[in-house]
């Protein structure tokens, strides 16, 4: 089974859906348990667009071709997994905050982070500091993800961490914060936990934060 684990990996490391969706069928239809397909097939291929993504040995069109053919193939793993199995690394509330429409480098990080095993719960984008306080009190997730590309919305980061302490659930989440005017400096003077300059890396550090 090992063998055909490792082609799979390979086969979602080229992007290749057909192929990835044909081995995720085979492996349960050979009595595989869709965890350990999930785990030593999918998961274990997307660690290795995610490193390569990050050392800059792949791009953003490989990438999203990569975690395309990943959402093909969970499709046929997810009515098997529990609930728990699914999110196996935790969950994540992600969304992009009020007065922001920009999406792109949002929808990266939730694919990334999907790659690397989480459950993630897309908000989408023009989210009010109360919509990401509702979330977080509805999913119970382990990390909130907050995104901001103009620094006209960056304060809104801020106001979202000060709406969860107003709410009183502050301490049950770790916050991470990115987008291309976040520094880590603004990230510590927010109060966030954990700083995602781009995709790999806030998907490392989502790892970091439920570890």
């Amino acid at each position: 089974m090992n063998e055909l684990y490792e082609k799979m990996a390979q086969e979602l490391i080229t992007g290749n859906e057909a192929e990835v969706k044909k081995l995720t069928q085979e492996a349960l239809d050979k009595g595989a348990n869709p965890k350990e397909v999930l785990d030593s097939g999918l998961l274990a291929g997307m660690e290795v667009v995610g490193k390569r993504f990050k050392a800059g040995d792949m791009f953003i069109p490989e990438v999203l071709l990569c975690a395309r053919t990943m959402h093909a193939a969970m499709d046929i793993l997810k009515p098997l997994l529990s609930d728990a199995d699914a999110a196996g690394a935790g969950t994540v509330v992600i969304g992009t905050v009020e007065g922001d429409l920009h999406d792109i480098g949002k929808n990266l990080v939730a694919m990334m982070l999907q790659g690397a095993g989480f459950k993630v719960i897309d908000l989408g984008v023009n989210i009010k500091p109360q919509g990401f306080v509702d979330a977080v009190k509805e999913h119970n997730p382990d990390v909130l993800g907050m995104s901001a590309l103009l620094t006209t919305t960056m304060p809104k980061m801020e106001e979202t961490i000060t709406a969860l302490k107003e709410a009183g659930i502050r301490d049950q989440v770790k916050i991470m914060a990115g987008g291309a005017p976040v520094t880590q400096d603004f990230i510590e003077k927010i109060g966030a936990d954990a700083y995602g300059a781009n995709a790999a890396s806030a998907s490392e550090g989502a790892k970091a934060l439920v570890a």
